[in-house]
């Protein structure tokens, strides 16, 4: 029997899909942990990540020091999690900025076309000729090494990809029945886009959001990795892997690894989780 409730009916294609993705049920839950660590880190930390103490100068991992201690003495563990919380900072600003901007942008400019749509494609197309780090490294060296320089560099570079999908999106949509119905109906152009094609072009930019925030963290890691991010002593994952890489051949291997770990795990379960969002949002897929 089907339900007469969409919302169960949703959820239930969100349980069955999971179910039968589980490597998208475990990158799930992994960003849920992590998201839920990073919120309570302040007062679930054991120490305070910023605190030196140089009679615990590289101490390995043990029981109490999870990811053992860095060159002045300070608890990696804490600083792991506590890291979290400002890289998902960043990423989430971000995308939802590159999101809403480049959805209206894409949208707009596939809905009125003409000189508006073909400059747009030509500027997203130049954008995209760059190496996207490389443009992210001369904003931000531009604007400032700031955490807001960090935000606003990483949704320039995200941007493109929305502004993308929004106009292919939008384009397909525009010549449906239910556009030229509200026109008939005396919609205005951008109550039509608003209100019809950019919540229809929704699932797929919610794919495309997962992947972002992937990206915007991996980027952030590396601009302070090089230099050009955040600045010691703040606890971030691109920071702690640049100040543990000199010590690895020393034997001090933990300084990187579990920073490292948490990016990349981070990074991996962002994009794993696109494809269960993909079969999720498709409500084609549903039976």
């Amino acid at each position: 029997m089907i339900s007469d409730n969409p919302s169960l009916s949703a959820i239930d294609h969100a349980r069955h899909v999971l179910v039968q993705n589980k490597v998208s049920l475990l990158a799930l839950v992994f960003l849920v942990l992590l998201v839920v660590v990073a919120i309570l880190a302040p007062w679930i930390i054991p120490h305070d990540p910023l605190a030196t103490r140089l009679d615990r100068v590289l101490v390995p991992p043990g029981t109490e020091h999870w990811f053992g201690t860095d060159q002045v003495g300070r608890d990696v563990f804490s600083r792991v999690l506590i890291a979290a919380r400002l890289d998902l900072a960043i990423a989430f600003s971000s995308v939802l900025i590159s999101f809403l901007l480049g959805m209206f942008i894409g949208g707009a400019a596939a809905l009125w076309g003409g000189w508006l749509d073909r400059a747009v494609g030509r500027i997203t197309d130049l954008i995209m000729t760059f190496p996207l780090f490389v443009i992210a490294m001369a904003l931000v060296a531009a604007i400032g090494n700031s955490l807001e320089s960090i935000i606003v560099a990483s949704a320039v570079v995200n941007m493109p990809f929305f502004i993308r999908l929004s106009r292919a999106e939008v384009s397909q949509l525009r010549v449906r029945s239910f556009v030229e119905a509200a026109r008939v109906g005396g919609a205005r152009d951008t109550d039509i886009l608003l209100r019809f094609m950019l919540p229809n072009a929704m699932p797929t930019m919610i794919v495309q959001v997962s992947t972002g925030l992937g990206w915007a963290i991996l980027n952030a890691a590396s601009l302070s990795f090089i230099g050009l991010g955040i600045r010691p002593p703040t606890a971030e994952w691109g920071i702690m892997v640049a100040e543990g890489a000199t010590s690895i051949l020393a034997g001090q291997w933990w300084l990187a690894f579990f920073p490292g770990a948490a990016l990349a795990m981070t990074v991996l379960c962002f994009n794993l989780l696109g494809d269960g969002l993909r079969d999720i949002l498709d409500v084609r897929s549903r039976a």
